[in-house]
């Protein structure tokens, strides 16, 4: 999962939303440096994670990505499955509108911005100013995304062409996407995750 399925799964967790976004910019236990309720989302964030490359059906679409791109599928998925997210919402969360949960979203998340690392305060710039939550249901974008990473990670230069195997197997891959995420959904609104 990526940023706004780990936001959407919070939500419907009833858990923090800036917790689970700024996961991956925390290392180790998060308890000696966050509140009670983010370092609750953190771990929750990290649960998902886990959870979600365990999935059978996660595995399977792993397996759709050639050799060369195997060893960074997992990252690719992640970015991928919010791709369907923004692409499907009103499918899967006809509650609220794409846009109106992203406000939400934002509005808790900014005000708390001071107290998070340089590097979370610096891509929030950019996720809510250039609209990534929303962008993401474009394939396009989707594509700029992983080169994206790529070029900022070399040991991730394999992201740079996973477009190629995305749309080759994308029906396959959103069909995975359909078939896991209400199943998801259901485990985060029971607080399973």
């Amino acid at each position: 999962m990526n940023f706004l399925a780990h936001l959407h799964l919070a939500s419907l967790a009833d858990s923090s939303l800036l917790g689970n976004l700024l996961a991956d910019f925390v290392r180790g236990s998060p308890d000696a440096d966050y509140s009670q309720p983010i370092a609750s989302g953190i771990m929750l964030h990290r649960r998902i994670d886990k959870m979600t490359d365990s999935l059978e059906q996660v595995k399977q679409a792993r397996k759709l990505f050639c050799d060369r791109h195997y060893r960074v599928a997992p990252i690719a998925l992640d970015v991928l499955w919010d791709h369907f997210l923004s692409l499907h919402w009103s499918k899967v969360e006809p509650r609220i509108t794409l846009s109106d949960f992203i406000q939400q979203a934002q509005d808790a998340i900014v005000p708390q911005l001071a107290s998070t690392p340089e590097g979370f305060r610096h891509i929030n710039q950019y996720l809510w100013q250039d609209r990534w939550l929303e962008r993401y249901a474009e394939l396009p974008f989707i594509d700029n995304t992983l080169k994206n990473m790529a070029a900022r990670r070399p040991k991730l230069h394999a992201l740079a062409d996973c477009i190629q195997d995305i749309e080759q197997n994308y029906a396959q891959f959103e069909a995975i996407f359909l078939q896991f995420y209400p199943q998801m959904m259901k485990l985060a609104a029971a607080k399973n995750l």
